[in-house]
């Protein structure tokens, strides 16, 4: 009886960890270039002296959705969507290069080109992008950076740097707690895109499905009852064979 307690615990637990995942991804369902965090149960032999008759049902991060979200037309040219396979390099907060989709880019009041969570843009020399002060600016579809200095005409359009934008494949790819992606192996840094890397004016939506996370949500907690249900009946059941053995002593 105590291996079915065992297995129905670690399966309520499996259950609610794989709620808050379910819960964050409906949380970022408006996030601009969010890709759907995946979570999975397999059973696990527990190790050790005796007889391996434990099996732990362990809660399993299986990585995240690969799929491109819906186009959404913004008009503001520091809106960015990137090409399928193409991510955003930024400065994390520990001042190590990152990665994201989110191409929804601001500017400070110092001039600092920053994401929507304030992480700092990073050019192709991995160094974080100030624009000077300017009239108008432009990104091209391979992250060059042009602006007209102000008072000045059309004609004096200048690059001032290009964005790091790279090829990374999603299976190198792992999101850390604060949102952003690394890359699993930093002896091989991600390269350059060559060509067309992004689109602007335009941002990509979040991948998740809302309606489908919410009826994931509902299966999880009946999951989540019906365990708690069978511990509560392997419990009773356990007085009532140790009730049995003390009237038969």
């Amino acid at each position: 009886m105590d291996k079915a307690l065992y297995v129905a615990m670690t399966g309520a637990r499996a259950s609610l960890q794989a709620q808050a995942t379910v819960s964050h991804n409906l949380a970022n369902s408006d996030t601009p270039g969010f890709k759907e965090a995946l979570a999975n149960t397999e059973a696990f032999r527990i190790q050790g002296p005796g007889f391996p008759s434990r099996v732990d049902a362990v809660h399993v991060d299986a990585g995240f959705n690969r799929r491109v979200g819906a186009q959404q037309i913004t008009g503001n040219s520091l809106d960015l969507s990137l090409q399928p396979g193409s991510w955003l390099a930024v400065q994390s907060s520990d001042g190590t290069e990152a990665y994201t989709r989110s191409g929804a880019l601001s500017l400070t009041p110092n001039g600092q080109l920053v994401t929507a969570e304030g992480n700092a843009v990073l050019d192709d020399n991995g160094n974080p992008i100030a624009v000077p002060p300017h009239q108008a600016m432009e990104i091209g579809h391979d992250g060059t950076l042009s602006i007209i200095p102000l008072g000045e005409g059309p004609q004096t359009m200048a690059m001032i740097g290009r964005l790091r934008v790279v090829d990374a494949p999603n299976e190198r790819l792992e999101r850390r707690l604060d949102g952003l992606m690394r890359n699993t192996d930093p002896q091989q840094p991600f390269v350059q895109r060559q060509g067309k890397a992004l689109d602007s004016g335009m941002l990509e939506s979040s991948n998740v499905d809302a309606a489908g996370a919410l009826v994931q949500m509902i299966q999880l907690q009946r999951q989540f009852e019906m365990q708690v249900k069978v511990i509560k009946h392997g419990d009773e059941n356990a007085r009532s064979a140790n009730s049995l053995l003390r009237l038969n002593g």
